[in-house]
């Protein structure tokens, strides 16, 4: 993508916000033992991330890089940051970067986020935070350890500037009507700049008013098949602005879960195999003006009145529920047992489970239960079967 293959290369190269950055490369060139990380603040496609990476390269650190993902419970913070933190000769010079900061709270915090502010009371190595937004509970606990530095959006001025330099080198041209519009619709996000500007040079999308209206998956999968003709399904698919593997995986997964005969599931299927073999070769070659294909792959889904409806997973909802109700007694069922053979759980229901399930339906093992686990033990062989 344009915004991968121009991300700047020294932070003189970057554009907007201008005091922000001095404050980092003058948090860094002060840096001691102690000194408070820095958190930065700021909507996405700015720059956060980008500066975390290039300051690091300047002072010679060795980046290492969270997300909220990674960040979520206090176990799995202590086992990725611990060594970093307490063996920093042998490391070398390491710097920590935990974007999306601000993801960690909520229903799936298992305790990240107090690790994580523990961590940033007594930092030994130098942190950077990067959030898109510090007004939650959890971020003013944060914000409390930290230095904050704002980041805000790139005037248009200065995005006009950028992204006809970056049209220079790709040898590319976009009428100023449509420059004013892709800024317009960025709102100050390069990223977002970058990845309208190349959508529309490549052909991804087509070059009228209408390609700007842009809706998101959900909606676009379901007018897509509630089209009542194919034109109108290839304006739909147009008006689509989302990374093409989203786009891929959206019909997939719907096409997957939806109640359709087999003959009408395996042409589905093999259409969207095309697409997923064209945007291997995009991504392997860098071949981007390829992309202008995708689309026209996709739109051989089309076919009025179909039942085909947006689903985000890959397995049937009665699949999934049952998974969700028989996942707990699997789950109490592994903890007795792992106790037993003094296991941990995960390591139980990965590899002791099966054999004793096989055992089970070979009537070589019989387990004193309660009813329940007994239920879900004759699901799990009726499975093996």
């Amino acid at each position: 993508m344009w915004s991968e293959k121009h991300r700047p290369k020294n932070i003189s190269d970057m554009v907007g916000n201008e005091e922000s950055r001095s404050a980092i490369v003058e948090w860094f060139t002060k840096w001691k033992k102690g000194t408070k990380p820095l958190l930065l603040v700021g909507p996405p496609g700015i720059g956060k991330t980008t500066i975390a990476y290039l300051v690091a390269k300047q002072f010679g650190y060795d980046l290492i890089g969270l997300n909220a993902s990674d960040v979520r419970s206090k176990s799995r913070i202590n086992e990725i940051l611990s060594p970093v933190l307490g063996n920093v000769t042998i490391l070398g010079e390491p710097m920590i970067f935990v974007d999306e900061v601000d993801g960690i709270h909520g229903r799936g915090d298992y305790g990240g986020a107090e690790a994580l502010i523990q961590i940033l009371k007594e930092p030994t190595v130098p942190i950077i935070l990067a959030a898109n937004s510090d007004i939650s509970d959890k971020m003013k606990s944060i914000k409390k350890v930290v230095k904050t530095i704002s980041f805000k959006p790139i005037p248009p001025r200065l995005l006009r500037i950028y992204l006809e330099n970056i049209l220079k080198k790709e040898n590319s041209k976009i009428s100023p009507g449509a420059v004013i519009k892709i800024i317009d619709k960025s709102k100050g996000d390069i990223r977002s700049m970058i990845n309208l500007a190349q959508s529309l040079v490549t052909g991804f999308n087509p070059q009228t008013d209408k390609s700007f209206e842009t809706i998101n998956v959900e909606d676009g999968i379901n007018a897509f098949f509630k089209a009542n003709s194919i034109e109108e399904a290839r304006s739909v698919l147009y008006a689509m602005q989302i990374d093409p593997r989203e786009k891929i995986n959206a019909f997939y997964s719907s096409i997957l879960t939806s109640n359709i005969e087999k003959n009408s599931l395996a042409k589905y299927l093999e259409i969207i195999s095309r697409a997923d073999v064209l945007f291997g070769k995009i991504m392997k070659t860098q071949n981007w003006r390829l992309l202008r294909y995708l689309n026209e792959i996709l739109l051989e889904l089309y076919q009025k009145d179909n039942e085909i409806r947006y689903s985000q997973y890959n397995l049937s909802w009665p699949l999934l529920n049952r998974i969700r109700w028989d996942g707990r007694k699997i789950k109490s069922l592994s903890l007795v047992l792992a106790q037993k053979l003094h296991l941990s759980c995960s390591s139980f229901s990965a590899i002791g489970l099966p054999y004793v399930l096989f055992c089970i339906k070979n009537k070589k093992l019989q387990l004193d239960l309660e009813e329940t686990f007994g239920d879900i033990i004759e699901k799990e062989i009726e499975l093996i079967k």
